[in-house]
Formats: structure tokens, sequence, C-alpha cells
């Protein structure tokens, strides 16, 4: 096969394969035209058999629904497994719609996070991240956290019984502000519940200095004559629409997670809670459960070795909930209980995840070729340490990558360098055969025997940075590091284009430049193609990170040095010895 030929077949394999991932993650979730009729829509979470009774499942499905009252008589009982019980039904039901109501506001400030508390159900309605500025305006912090028309990212939680309060009941506080004072680690913000024959519930929240955790508790004081036995929940309700759109050429995953030992983590696509086709663990005593969209997440890290069960349901027109129900255990009269859920809302930084829970790191997705993303972003993470800046990172890294596979690079452009000497030769063989191709090739391949030329050993320099190519790219795509990283002078954010398009244009001139040096196509179609593929790539590249356009930069810099080179050592006498015809 003509080395031109292979060239072009590779190029249009790599496009498919990002135009199949561009249209895998386009498809947007489709609405069922009626997935509120039998069966609740289909969207059912199998509740735990040791958890509770029906009694409790339809309360739980009251409080959840946040309409009106448990049916009276209902109680909870035993949480303990019960021998040949059933996980009928489910714990939640579908929503129909989930407007939110409004309250008095508590607005939380600490050194990493400004948050708003909504006095109406408690809810974590609005939190911005100082250290992450927004895309729409960089003098202002983005917000993950929000209740906006279509961006809706809300932070719910209750308490599953009779009396006891959900997302819906409206608490009280001290004050209305709170700071994170100096001297001080946390800060902790207390809603008290009505009480309700006899139980007082507060839902407490406290913040904590140099972090994007929360801790989110309820304490429930028994002061009635009975045993109660309540159940928690903590979930986030989201539009499915991200907070922040991706700038980028592929979306990114947009949707809920679920991570247990057994199962390791899985993906809960919109879609497939739609069409009622989303799995996923119901039940363990282990992982987490998580919304989570480019760059950042908002995750429920329920301790270990303490029963819970995830559930993922659609409330309604564009809205959903993922979350996990804990249990609190029996409250005897008089005795007070609480339970508490940690709530990670902030960036997916690699490094602090995986200390925070186990696999919550896998929320960082690498694409199909991990296994040399991550090695990758390590390598970055390393010369970041030393060097403070991610652009020259990413020219260390380059020149790591470019030094590792030199021998393979040197080999392929010493074939492509003896094939561009005897480019005449081979244009004579062309004219003496004309039209008849099979004795055309054959004599070609009689010659490159002769001549001890292997016609694909060009080819390695590309195969070669394909899938570092490839890796790289999801590296930038996924890492938010590299969110605002500056590099110098215009270019003042890595994982962005290039504002004025000097990185592109220049990235085409070496790629011009690389075709100079490569054997000329002896087809006239294959010569105009390879013309015009710079003009070609320089476009593309005008909508790929700044940080990836200058990994091909330096790449082609540093791979026509060693071509130039190594053709110089092969260079073509000046005299031609005519072909002897047979």
């Amino acid at each position: 096969m003509d080395i031109k030929k292979l060239v072009l077949v590779m190029i249009f394999f790599t496009s498919a394969l990002f135009l199949w991932e561009e249209w895998k993650k386009e498809q947007l979730p489709q609405s069922p035209s009626n997935n509120m009729g039998g069966q609740e829509g289909g969207q059912h979470a199998a509740a735990p058999a040791n958890f509770a009774t029906q009694g409790a499942k339809s309360e739980a499905n009251a409080q959840l629904q946040g309409g009106g009252t448990p049916v009276p008589g209902e109680k909870l009982i035993s949480a303990q497994p019960t021998k040949g019980s059933s996980s009928e039904g489910g714990a939640v039901s579908t929503v129909v719609s989930n407007k939110l109501e409004s309250g008095e506001k508590i607005l939380v400030k600490t050194d990493m996070v400004v948050a708003e508390i909504d006095t109406a159900g408690g809810d974590l309605r609005h939190l911005e991240l100082l250290h992450h500025p927004s895309r729409e305006d960089k003098s202002k912090p983005f917000a993950l956290l929000q209740n906006v028309f279509a961006r809706v990212n809300v932070a719910q939680s209750g308490l599953i019984g009779e009396g006891l309060p959900s997302h819906k009941t409206r608490y009280t506080a001290d004050s209305k502000s709170y700071n994170l004072v100096v001297g001080e680690d946390t800060v902790e913000i207390r809603l008290s519940a009505p009480e309700v024959a006899g139980i007082k519930a507060t839902k407490i929240y406290t913040f904590h200095r140099g972090s994007y955790l929360i801790d989110v508790r309820f304490e429930i004081n028994n002061q009635g004559s009975s045993v109660i036995q309540p159940f928690s929940y903590f979930q986030v309700l989201r539009a499915s629409a991200p907070v922040e759109a991706s700038m980028f050429m592929v979306p990114q995953y947009t949707g809920a997670t679920v991570y247990t030992e057994e199962e390791k983590f899985l993906k809960v696509k919109f879609s497939d809670i739609d069409d009622g086709t989303a799995t996923y663990p119901k039940n363990a005593d282990n992982g987490w459960i998580a919304m989570q969209e480019h760059y950042f997440l908002t995750a429920w890290l329920p301790k270990d070795k303490t029963l819970r069960e995830y559930y993922a349901k659609r409330l309604g027109e564009n809205q959903y909930t993922a979350g996990v129900i804990v249990p609190v255990g029996a409250i005897q009269p008089g005795e007070t209980a609480s339970v508490d859920v940690p709530f990670y809302v902030g960036p997916q930084e690699q490094s602090k995840l995986a200390e925070l829970a186990p696999g919550l790191d896998l929320v960082v997705d690498y694409g199909w070729l991990t296994i040399i993303g991550a090695p990758l972003f390590w390598l970055l993470s390393m010369f970041h340490s030393w060097t403070g800046n991610w652009g020259v990172s990413i020219i260390l890294l380059t020149m790591l990558v470019k030094l590792f596979f030199f021998p393979l690079s040197a080999a392929g452009y010493r074939s492509m360098a003896k094939l561009k000497a005897v480019t005449p030769k081979l244009q004579r063989l062309r004219e003496q055969h004309g039209k008849d191709k099979q004795r055309m090739n054959q004599a070609m391949m009689e010659f490159y025997k002769a001549e001890k030329i292997n016609p694909m050993g060009g080819c390695l320099p590309i195969l070669v940075q394909i899938p570092v190519f490839i890796s790289l790219y999801w590296v930038l795509l996924a890492s938010v590091e590299l969110r605002y990283a500056p590099f110098a002078l215009w270019i003042q954010d890595l994982s962005s284009p290039d504002p004025y398009y000097v990185l592109p244009v220049m990235m085409g001139v070496s790629m011009f430049i690389q075709t100079k040096l490569n054997p000329a196509a002896t087809d006239p179609i294959q010569q105009k193609v390879m013309q015009i593929m710079p003009l070609v790539f320089s476009v593309f590249f005008f909508f790929f990170p700044a940080g990836l356009v200058l990994y091909s930069l330096v790449n082609n810099s540093l791979s026509i040095a060693q071509q130039w080179q190594i053709t110089r050592m092969y260079a073509p006498s000046t005299t031609v010895p005519a072909i002897k015809k047979k």
C-alpha cells in the first residue's frame, strides 16, 4: 500500500473516532410521552428488604414526594433483617413536578465557598467556588449549586417517619449569616424543625476550612412515649443540562454515578432513567452516589459498613434526583440519636478525591485510553510540581514522550528519507508502465526489495503519536487542574482554544514543513490532498484546547528537527541513473 494512502486511512479513522465519541455523548435524553402512568413510570428504586416494612415504604413515598401527610397508622418498625422479607415497591416514587418553595436565605462564607441555605426544606440551594472562576465572567466565582431556570443543582435531605421533617419542612435558624472566622476551622449552622409529638429534629451543616466537604447531620431527640425508628435520605436534585456548558468538541458526561466495592464505578444516565433501563446497585453497606458534570462533582459519601439504599429518579420534565437512604436506628423515649453523611461539592481534583472515598477519583474520565491517560496526567502533575506552570509541564511531557519513542521515530524517518531519495526512480517506473497498474505495482515491490526500503516504515511516527495524542486530549478535556491554567502571554487558559488562533496557525505551518520533508506522492490527487491537509487540520485545531495544540506544535517541531537531520543523511545524489527496460 502507498504510504500516503495509509496516512489518509489513519487520519480518516482518527477523525471517525472523534465523531463517533461526539455522536454518542451528544444524544440527549428523550422524555417519554407518558412515563407517569403504570408502575409509577417504571422509575422505582427497590427498597432494601432489611430496611423497613411496607408501611415504612408508603410513608417514604409520601414524604419524598413532598406531598401531603403520611397515611395514618403506618409506623416504621424493625430495621433488622426479616426472614423471608421481600423488596416490593420502592422507597421513593416519581414526582410529576418539583417546584421549590422559598423561605428565608441563610448566607455562609468560608475561605473556599459562599453558600446559601434556604429555610424551606433546609436545602443547600446555592454554592459558589471562590477559587474557580465562572466561564461567563472570570471576575465572578463559579456557582456549582444553583436554582436558576434550567440550571438546577440543589442538595436536599430529610427524615422518613411520621411527623419527621423532610425537604418540604420549614426550618428556623438563629442567624441569617455565618462566617468562618480567623482562628476557627469550622462553622456550624443549626436548623430547627417544628416539634411534632414530642420529637425534636435538628439539621446541622458543618463547613470546614480549606475543604469542599460539608458534613450534613440530623439530631433526633425523642421526648415522646414510644420508640421511633426513622430513616434519613440525602439527595441531589438537578436538571439534565450541565451547569457549565462544555467548550470542547466532545461533551463530557453529565449525570448520576454510583460506586460500590462489588459493582465498582457505574454511570446512571438520564436517558436510561427515562426509559427505565438504568441499572445500578440498590443496597449496600459501602460506596457513594454522585451527580457529576464537566470538571465538577456533588457526591454523598455515607460511612462504610453502614446500610444504605441508592436511588435515581426522574422527577419531572428535565428534573432528576439521585440519593441515598440511611437508617437512623431505634430511638427510645428520652434518648437522642444522630445520623450524618458528608457531602462533597467541588472540583474533580483527582489527588484529593481519592483521599475522600474509595473510587471517587474515577469520576475523572479519560475515555477508553485511560491506561495511557492516567500516567500522562501523573507525569504532568509531577512536572507541574517542579515548574508551577502547566504549559511548561506540557512541553516537558512532549519532550519526554518524544525521547521515549525516539528509536521508533528514527526508524520511520529513515524509511521516509530513503523513500524520498528514490522518488525520481519511482516516478520513472510509473511513466514506464503507464496504465498497467499490476505490472507497475510488481515492479515497485521488486524495486523496494532491491533498495531494502520498507514503504510502511514511515507510518511509525504517526502510529506512535495517535494514541498519545488522543489520550492527552482526554486528559486536557477532563482535568479541572488545567481549567483557567495560564501558560504565557495571551494563553491564559490551557483548557480553552487559543483566543487569537496563533498556536493553530503555527501548528499548520509546522505540518506544511513536515509535508515538504516527506516523500512526494506519485499520484497527483494524493499530492493535492497532502497540500491542503495542513490547512484542514489548522481549522480543526482552532477549536481544540490550547494545551493540546501546544503539545502538537512542540511535538511537530521536534519531529521536524529529527526528520530534517535524517533526511540530510540520506539525501539523493545529483544524478539519477536511468532505469533499464526489461
